[in-house]
């Protein structure tokens, strides 16, 4: 017997209801198909702006800093771990980090102090890709600093303005100097948006006299280095140091992020609920429609388990269809959202555990986006099909025949 064929043909008997379960889980597959592409290019898109606007992969800073940041918690011989990190394929590039006061014309705020060479950070951030006014960092302007938007507008100072930035310096004298506003940020995270200043590293540290060190080195890993490995590689060229990945350094968005996948998964399985209960009455009246020949079929020796395996492939039949059209309308949506995406501009002042929305929202393809919603839909029909397909199996023949 061939049961392929059988089921086929099955499957177009009653032409009407098959259309309809068909129909029913086409529409549930591509609108989770597009959902599933949007919601982990927002999430990826947020570990993606945290590692290479932020974070990046790896940070290393010197024992008890990252508790209570002093600049006198320095990395006293930052080249001896840069140098056998670039050996072995890393990119690294050092920063200088304080705090202080900065001032405008008739208003101040506190004020993080982040020195770095412009030329090496770009080869772990695009920070300086960020910025909506004016221009980055550049060596030979050491008295121009860039700022992050909201501090620029609690200040009410703009591209240009003269700014004065206080601190403590490493000698404990009153370190105080007028600088110029050559940039504003754009959004990028919450705590820098606020209070961070962006100076040229030789200039933070004739503020803060501190002759030698660096408080800070981000670090970006290969491509095919996974992040646990480069941590470990990390470790071994700077022991001694605290090393933590950017998930150990932000928690809470990386549990998010972690989640995504199992929220998404229980959000397909609540969706498809509703075409389970049509696809379990489109079985079931299909079943009761064909008892007499169930019964026929046992009669001539057709086992329970061939008749459950009938069931369950015209089930796969219709599911093969609707995975067919729901990619068909699924995929052009979803190649537009991954190359135009959706500008969310008026929620750029959003953020999430520190970390700021992105104001262009993109879909993702990749596999975990097509197969979450697939899976969940084959599983959701699977079980659906098995009641119809057990009761057909447990027909008793002489019963099933001289049904009417």
């Amino acid at each position: 017997m061939n049961l392929p064929r059988m089921a086929w043909r099955n499957v177009f008997r009653n032409a009407r209801r098959s259309a309809v379960t068909i129909s029913a889980m086409t529409v549930a597959l591509a609108a989770l198909l597009v959902l599933s592409g949007l919601i982990r290019g927002l999430y990826l898109g947020m570990e993606r702006d945290l590692v290479e606007l932020e974070l990046g992969d790896v940070q290393v800073h010197a024992p008890g800093y990252r508790n209570r940041p002093s600049i006198y918690e320095r990395l006293e011989a930052p080249d001896s771990i840069i140098a056998p990190l670039e050996a072995a394929g890393f990119r690294v590039s050092s920063r200088l980090r304080g705090s202080g006061l900065a001032a405008g014309a008739k208003e101040s705020a506190g004020a993080q102090l982040i020195g770095l060479d412009p030329a090496r950070d770009a080869t772990v951030s695009d920070i300086g890709t960020k910025v909506a006014e004016g221009r980055w960092l550049e060596v030979s302007d050491a008295r121009g600093v860039v700022i992050g938007r909201k501090l620029a507008k609690s200040l009410h100072v703009g591209v240009g303005d003269t700014l004065l930035l206080l601190s403590t310096a490493a000698d404990g004298s009153m370190a105080n100097e007028l600088y110029t506003v050559r940039g504003v940020l754009g959004p990028v995270g919450d705590g820098l948006d606020r209070s961070a200043v962006f100076l040229v590293q030789q200039t933070l540290r004739e503020l803060l006299e501190l002759p030698e060190g660096v408080h800070q080195l981000i670090v970006r890993r290969p491509p095919t280095v996974p992040l646990l490995d480069a941590k470990a590689a990390v470790v071994a060229a700077a022991p001694g140091q605290d090393v933590n990945t950017w998930k150990e350094l932000m928690p809470t968005v990386a549990q998010l992020l972690q989640s995504t996948e199992g929220s998404m998964m229980l959000m397909f399985l609540v969706v498809y609920l509703a075409v389970g209960i049509v696809v379990l009455n489109a079985m079931l009246m299909a079943v009761f429609e064909r008892i007499r020949e169930f019964g026929v079929l046992k009669a001539v020796g057709v086992k329970p388990r061939t008749v459950v395996a009938l069931v369950f492939l015209e089930g796969a039949a219709q599911t093969a269809i609707a995975v067919g059209l729901g990619l068909l309308l699924a995929v052009p949506a979803l190649l537009y959202l991954s190359t135009t995406g959706i500008d969310v501009g008026s929620m750029s002042a959003a953020s999430l555990g520190g970390a700021t929305f992105s104001q262009h929202w993109v879909a993702v393809l990749d596999r975990q986006t097509f197969t979450g919603p697939i899976g969940a839909l084959a599983f959701v029909v699977s079980v659906a099909i098995g009641y119809p397909a057990l009761k057909a199996a447990r027909l008793d023949p002489l019963e099933a025949i001289h049904h009417r």
